[in-house]
C-alpha cells in the first residue's frame, strides 16, 4: 500500500462518522471544515437557492458525524412537519386542526420516549415486578429532544395563527436542519427563524464583530474554565465524594453549577456567533443567571428558550396562571418535572425537576407585594442577599442533575453536614490554587455590569480587522494551550 492511499484512508476515516469524535465546535477538525465552508459560504451568498442547498448538504453532514444514518430521521421530521404544516393551512375546523396538532406532538413524543425513555420505562417495570433488566440496545439520536421541541413549536405556531405554513420545502428544511443549534440548542422557533431565511440576509461587517466575539467568549467559557475546573476538580469530588470533607465538596457544588453554566452558555454563544457569521440572528439565551434574586428569576435568565418554550407550549396550555392558586401551583410544578424529564431518562432529573418546581411554587407563596419588592430592588444589602441565597439554592439543587445516584448525593449530604472541616480550607486554596482562580473569576466577570460587557463588546467591533484578528489569534492560543489531552463534549450534547 503505497503513501497516497494510506493517506486517503486516514482523511476518510477523520471525515466519516465516529461516535467517539463527533464534530464539536471546539475541535480542530471543526474550525478546518467551517472555514472552508464559510469561504464556500460567501462566494454563493447572492444565490440564494444553491447556498441554502449548500447549507442543508453541510448541516446534515455536521449532523451524521455524530448520529450516523439517524440523520434520516431528522429528514423525515421536516418531511412531515412541512405536509402538515400544509395540511393545517387547509383545515378550517377547529377539530381538523387539533387532530393535525395531536399527530405532530404523538409522532415527536413517540421519538423521544422510544429513543430516550423507553429503557427507563421499562427498568421501572422490572423493579416493580422484580423482574430482570435487560437494557434494550438504542441509540440515542444527539440533539433529538431539541429539534423535536422546534418541530411541535412551529406546528402549534400555525394551529394559533401565529404564523402561516411554510410552503417552501428547502426554507422549512433550512430550519429544522440548521447546524449551529442543531445539536444543543437554542431552541429557535420557526416563526423568528423563517423570515430570516426569506429574506435571504447577508452578515455585514458589525455582524460579524459580534459573531467572532460571542465565539471568542464561547471558547474561553468551554476551555479554559468549564473543562479545567472539571477534569481537575469537579468530576473528582462527584466520582468519589466519601473521600473529600464536606467543605471540598461543597466547593465542588458550585464548581459544578459554574461548570455547567460556563460550557452550556460557552456552546449557545457559539452558535449564536456562527448564526451571526452566515447572517442569521438568534435571541440569547442566557442573562447572567447568578444574578437572579430568586428562582423565578434565574429561570427567566437561565436557558431561556427552555424556558420560555415550556412557558409557551406546557405551562400555559395546562391553564397556567389563569386558574385557582392551587391548581396554578400545580401548573408550575408539572411543567418544571416536564423540564427535568427532558434532560434524561433518569430519576435523577425528574427530582431535579421537581425540585426547581417547588422552589418556584415556594416562591410565589412567599414573595411580598409590590411595595416589598420595590423595597427589596432599592437595597443593596437586601440585594446581595437574596442574590447568595439563590445562588445556592440552586446550586445544591444542581447536585441532582450532576449525581448519577441518589447514593452520591447521600454521600455528599453526609460529608457536608457531619464532616465539614472548614480548617482545610487554606489547605485546598494551596492545593487547588488554579481552579479557585479560575473559579472566582468567571464569577467576577459574570457579575461584572452588563454596560461593561456591552463596551468590551462595542470596542472589539470598531477595531480594525488586523487587531481583531490577532486578537483572535490569541484568543485561539490560550484555548489550545489551555485544552485538555481529551476532547470533552458539551454537556447538553447528551440531551
Amino acid at each position: 500500500m503505497d503513501l497516497h492511499s494510506i493517506d486517503t484512508e486516514k482523511i476518510l476515516s477523520i471525515l466519516g462518522y465516529d461516535p467517539a469524535n463527533p464534530l464539536l465546535f471546539n475541535t480542530g477538525l471543526f474550525l478546518v471544515l467551517f472555514c472552508i465552508f464559510l469561504a464556500i459560504y460567501q462566494m454563493m451568498r447572492k444565490f440564494r437557492v444553491a447556498k441554502m442547498l449548500f447549507v442543508i448538504a453541510f448541516s446534515l453532514y455536521f449532523y451524521y458525524k455524530s448520529s450516523a444514518e439517524y440523520c434520516f430521521i431528522l429528514l423525515g421530521v421536516c418531511i412531515s412537519d412541512f405536509l402538515l404544516g400544509i395540511l393545517m393551512g387547509e383545515c378550517h375546523k377547529n377539530w381538523q386542526r387539533r387532530g393535525v396538532v395531536w399527530i405532530n406532538v404523538l409522532m415527536n413524543i413517540g421519538m423521544l420516549v422510544y429513543f430516550k425513555y423507553l429503557n427507563l420505562i421499562y427498568e421501572t417495570f422490572c423493579n416493580i415486578t422484580s423482574a430482570d433488566f435487560n437494557a434494550f440496545d438504542i441509540v440515542l439520536p444527539a440533539g433529538i429532544s431539541f429539534f423535536t421541541f422546534r418541530s411541535i413549536s412551529y406546528i402549534v405556531d400555525i394551529y394559533r395563527r401565529q404564523i402561516e405554513p411554510c410552503r417552501d420545502f428547502l426554507s422549512y428544511t433550512f430550519y429544522l436542519t440548521f447546524f449551529p443549534p442543531l445539536l444543543a440548542g437554542p431552541v429557535v422557533r420557526a416563526k423568528d427563524f423563517l423570515p430570516q431565511i426569506k429574506d435571504n440576509p447577508i452578515a455585514d461587517r458589525a455582524m460579524v464583530s459580534e459573531g467572532l466575539f460571542l465565539i471568542m467568549c464561547g471558547l474561553v467559557k468551554k476551555i479554559v474554565v468549564a473543562d479545567f475546573i472539571s477534569q481537575n476538580f469537579v468530576d473528582r469530588i462527584f466520582d468519589n465524594p466519601s473521600l473529600y470533607s464536606g467543605f471540598e465538596n461543597l466547593m465542588g457544588i458550585y464548581g459544578f453549577f459554574i461548570q455547567l453554566y460556563c460550557d452550556f452558555s460557552g456552546y449557545t454563544d457559539m452558535a449564536i456567533g456562527i448564526a451571526l457569521l452566515l447572517g442569521f440572528r438568534f435571541l440569547d439565551n442566557f442573562n447572567a443567571p447568578f444574578k437572579a434574586q430568586n428562582p423565578t428569576e434565574f429561570w427567566h435568565r437561565w436557558h431561556i428558550s427552555l424556558s420560555s418554550w415550556l412557558r409557551d407550549y406546557v405551562y400555559i396550555p395546562m391553564g397556567g396562571n389563569r386558574c385557582g392558586k392551587i391548581r396554578h401551583h400545580v401548573n408550575l410544578l408539572s411543567t418544571m418535572v416536564i423540564g427535568g424529564l427532558w434532560h434524561g431518562a433518569s430519576w435523577m432529573f425528574m427530582i431535579w425537576g421537581g425540585l426547581q418546581g417547588l422552589f418556584l411554587v415556594g416562591h410565589k407563596m412567599v414573595s411580598g407585594n409590590k411595595r416589598d419588592k420595590e423595597a427589596k430592588a432599592t437595597k443593596k444589602w437586601r440585594v446581595a442577599l437574596n442574590i447568595f441565597l439563590t445562588f445556592n439554592l440552586l446550586a445544591i439543587s444542581f447536585m441532582f442533575f450532576r449525581a448519577g445516584s441518589m447514593q452520591t448525593i447521600k454521600e455528599m449530604g453526609t460529608q457536608i453536614f457531619s464532616d465539614f472541616h472548614l480548617s482545610v480550607a487554606p489547605q485546598f486554596v494551596e492545593g487547588y490554587l488554579l481552579i479557585v482562580l479560575v473559579m472566582a473569576g468567571a464569577l467576577l466577570l459574570h457579575f461584572l455590569p452588563t454596560r461593561f460587557t456591552g463596551k468590551l463588546k462595542k470596542k472589539y467591533e470598531t477595531m480594525p480587522i488586523v487587531i481583531q484578528a490577532l486578537i483572535l489569534a490569541a484568543i485561539i492560543f490560550i484555548v489550545i494551550q489551555t485544552r485538555q489531552s481529551d476532547i470533552m463534549p458539551f454537556i447538553y450534547f447528551q440531551y
